[in-house]
């Protein structure tokens, strides 16, 4: 298969043409960027499983008798959560190499670091399960803790959430990031309102913000941590509608020869 130079209209390629058995190809930007739309929809539906559902159910901030409780009670979501969380960080990396393939024409450089963003955050994101499984583990006496007593299994459950929460934390720092290089990407590419672009820049302003407040003052982070993540859900909220309902902003072919 060799690939011809893609087809342009002054506003990047509308179509990547490449023949296969003798027939002319057809990759419709609008076809990578819906199917970007479903990955990224799918990755939200995911996470907000495995972080608003699960986790919100069992972490309970410095109350480890709680904590472990929660983590006996709710073992089959939790374990259900993991699996969320590990195929939601499966699909962010899917999602980030579509968006390459469909805005590596505007700024290859930029499309690239908005990959490599990714792959990091969702390497951290995998790993950070591990304090999570081990958490269960630990609560439903799949280890052998009898030395630590009752309340040394509870803390140390516990422990091993707050890695996990803390661990999240860190992971955040790339939600935020990625969004930067896309939100250039959407701003330069032409397909994209600008706003759109302005908004998804604004929404990584916004995690970076609610995670250093969080680590740095705490009382303060955790005051504003509801509101701060608002523009950040908008906006990729908006990114997910768009690439849905529209796709791409695809200049109309008659204006093109007008």
């Amino acid at each position: 298969m060799i690939a011809t130079k893609p087809t342009t209209n002054g506003h990047g390629p509308t179509t990547l043409q490449a023949p296969v058995g003798g027939r002319l190809a057809m990759t419709s930007p609008k076809r990578i960027a819906r199917i970007a739309g479903v990955l990224y929809l799918l990755n939200g539906i995911f996470s907000a499983f495995a972080l608003l559902f699960v986790y919100g159910r069992v972490y309970v901030p410095g109350d480890a008798g709680r904590t472990a409780a929660n983590l006996v009670a709710n073992s089959g979501l939790v374990r259900m959560g993991i699996v969320a969380d590990l195929i939601q960080a499966t699909i962010w990396v899917f999602l980030a190499l579509t968006l390459y393939r469909l805005l590596k024409h505007v700024n290859k450089s930029a499309a690239s670091a908005m990959v490599v963003l990714v792959a990091i955050g969702a390497g951290i994101v995998m790993l950070n399960e591990v304090f999570g499984f081990e958490a269960l583990r630990v609560a439903t006496g799949a280890v052998t803790l009898a030395s630590l007593g009752a309340a040394g299994s509870n803390a140390l459950a516990l422990l091993l959430v707050d890695a996990q929460h803390y661990g999240l934390l860190i992971a955040q720092v790339f939600f935020g990031l990625w969004l930067v290089p896309l939100g250039y990407l959407a701003y330069k590419s032409g397909w994209f309102p600008k706003a759109l672009g302005v908004l998804l820049i604004v929404g990584a302003a916004c995690y970076i913000v609610d995670m250093l407040a969080l680590f740095l003052v705490p009382d303060v982070g955790k005051a504003i941590h509801s509101y701060v993540t608002i523009p950040s859900a908008i906006a990729e909220i908006s990114m997910v509608v768009y690439l849905l309902v529209i796709g791409v902003k695809t200049p109309n072919p008659k204006e093109g020869r007008s």
